[in-house]
């Protein structure tokens, strides 16, 4: 599984950002890898961006939306 944030990828932040006006736990989505950084892009349900900065690693969580490959089958046989 990769820890480390890619292009794209939906991610929670792990703090308050109160100069944002962003709290724990708010999702945003990678729009850009920056030196050292990654570029988030908060928007909200209708899709208008109300925050973007630079953050680093230690300070956002990668979302996932599908389980990690176990290599298990289902009652039927299909992969897990």
């Amino acid at each position: 599984m990769n820890t480390t944030p890619q292009l794209l990828d939906v991610v929670a932040l792990l703090t308050d950002v109160p100069a944002h006006g962003l709290l724990r736990g708010q999702v945003g989505t990678v729009v850009e890898l920056l030196d050292g950084a990654y570029e988030v892009e908060f928007s909200d349900d209708e899709g208008k961006t109300y925050a973007e900065l630079a953050l680093q690693s230690d300070e956002l969580l990668i979302l996932h939306h599908r389980p990690q490959d176990s290599g298990l089958m289902n009652r039927r046989g299909e992969p897990q």
